[in-house]
């Protein structure tokens, strides 16, 4: 109820638990609706029936009531088209399914200069609805047998059984679906207008991009982000992004100049292949020629100081060693990105860690008090008043018992490593920039070499073409 309230910027009641959840007064909602497939009462279509309704059919106190899936809308639609199009996928993906769908758009204010973070939620029902109306059962039994079809009861005398889903909902591969068909119908829809751009729903790594992801920021981020607070998580992502500019850069140049190595190479590779100093001065001379000024003479000069200066200091004499130059910087920048993504990587996991952490210890008195309350409707009443802290406790008990693997909880340690990795983030990210400088140097002679060759190219070209018209 406090979720849907919250989505929907509306005032409502639980029944179960006797509260109110007003956000009556929360900006930023554009519109909010609900959507039925055909067999729901259309009682559904109010909100706080519906969502009652959910709450007090669940028996368990740790009953799961709802999906929830938070959706980017885009800057390059317009606001009707971004419903329009919201609107068609849930009642494609969700509703034609058998779910009730709650669905809530936002467009939260920006200060001047940040950045339009239009987005729409959507809240889904768990259980199927039967087809006169009643909830149907998220879960059957499905017994055990023994070879007489005789059912199998436990050490306990109970019979044994697995729980079966009645539908596919929860499944990896459904999200994974869902999430495909949006950026389809979102791709789709830029096509229909022209417009060059596309989302993809993969990470990085599957995209097969070599970029470093950046970290999930949050409202709470963002907003004092706006407000001008710098944070842990949004100056992480600054220097993430810095990195992956950077790193695109260099790799893209890196890659061109490799591809013009190859092309270069076989020019050069006939009988008396001059220096990289005489295509250098021939380029540099061809440059003087041309030159209208002194200042423009001065400029060629220059440039061409530059160029012989880094091939003396390199030792670069031929194709060759500049072949060999390049491939000590793409392998001494390789190397640097590949420790840069590994060390976000693990920033990223410490940070998971330290919350989870954290709230294990904060809420473990919690627990503990449940577990010493014998009488069941007690500890019935007591786990009703601390739900919201019983259900971050049990996460990041369930969360850091997959990431430990029986290891202890070492809070302090990961917050020395974590800091320790922040600094040396911040000391390897500006070590791309002379990289970057030195591939520059290398378009620099790029150049010069292409514009030498294309001079020496061109008396040759005038001496054949002359021979063909004597012929």
């Amino acid at each position: 109820m406090a979720s849907a309230a919250y989505r929907a910027g509306e005032r409502l009641y639980s029944s179960y638990y006797g509260e109110v959840s007003d956000y009556t007064k929360k900006g930023g909602v554009i519109a909010s609706e609900i959507m039925l497939p055909p067999h729901a009462p259309e009682i559904y279509l109010d909100r706080a029936t519906l969502w009652n309704a959910v709450e007090n059919c669940e028996k368990h106190p740790k009953a799961q009531l709802a999906y929830s899936f938070d959706i980017a809308m885009q800057n390059e639609l317009t606001l009707e088209e971004n419903m329009e199009l919201a609107r068609k996928f849930v009642q494609e993906q969700f509703v034609t399914k058998g779910m009730i769908a709650d669905l809530a758009f936002h467009s939260p204010e920006k200060e001047d200069g940040g950045i339009p973070n239009p987005h729409f939620h959507v809240m889904t029902t768990m259980r199927p609805l039967n087809p006169d109306g009643t909830w149907g059962q998220k879960q059957r039994r499905e017994y055990l047998l023994d070879e007489d079809g005789n059912r199998i009861r436990d050490k306990n005398g109970d019979y044994m059984f697995n729980a079966v889903h009645t539908t596919d909902w929860h499944e990896p591969e459904t999200l994974e679906h869902w999430r495909e068909q949006w950026a389809a119908a979102v791709n789709t829809k830029f096509e229909e207008k022209g417009l060059d751009v596309r989302i993809d729903h993969r990470s990085y790594v599957r995209q097969g991009l070599d970029l470093i992801p950046t970290v999930h920021e949050g409202a709470n981020v963002r907003q004092m982000e706006a407000k001008g607070i710098r944070t842990e998580k949004g100056e992480l992502n600054r220097w993430i992004k810095a990195t992956n500019r950077l790193m695109q850069d260099v790799r893209k140049k890196i890659k061109a100049l490799f591809v013009w190595m190859a092309e270069v190479k076989e020019e050069l590779s006939k009988p008396q292949t001059p220096s990289l100093a005489d295509l250098l001065i021939a380029y540099y001379n061809q440059r003087n020629a041309g030159a209208w000024s002194n200042k423009a003479r001065t400029g060629n000069l220059k440039q061409f100081a530059e160029a012989v200066n880094y091939l003396t200091e390199n030792k670069l004499l031929t194709l060759e060693d500049l072949q060999e130059r390049l491939s000590s910087v793409n392998d001494e920048f390789e190397a640097l990105s590949d420790s840069m993504k590994k060390k976000s990587a693990r920033i990223k996991e410490l940070q998971e860690l330290i919350r989870e952490g954290e709230n294990y210890q904060r809420l473990k008195p919690v627990h503990t008090e449940l577990n010493n309350i014998k009488f069941k409707k007690q500890r019935e009443k007591f786990e009703t008043s601390h739900d919201a802290e019983l259900r971050l406790f049990y996460a990041a008990r369930r969360i850091l018992k997959e990431k430990l693997d029986g290891k202890p909880i070492a809070l302090k340690a990961w917050k020395q490593e974590y800091a320790q990795l922040k600094t040396e983030y911040a000391e390897l990210s500006p070590q791309h920039k002379p990289l970057r400088e030195e591939v520059i140097r290398l378009r620099q002679v790029q150049n010069a070499v292409d514009t030498a060759l294309r001079r020496r190219e061109q008396p040759q070209a005038v001496q054949r073409k002359k021979h063909e018209m004597e012929l």
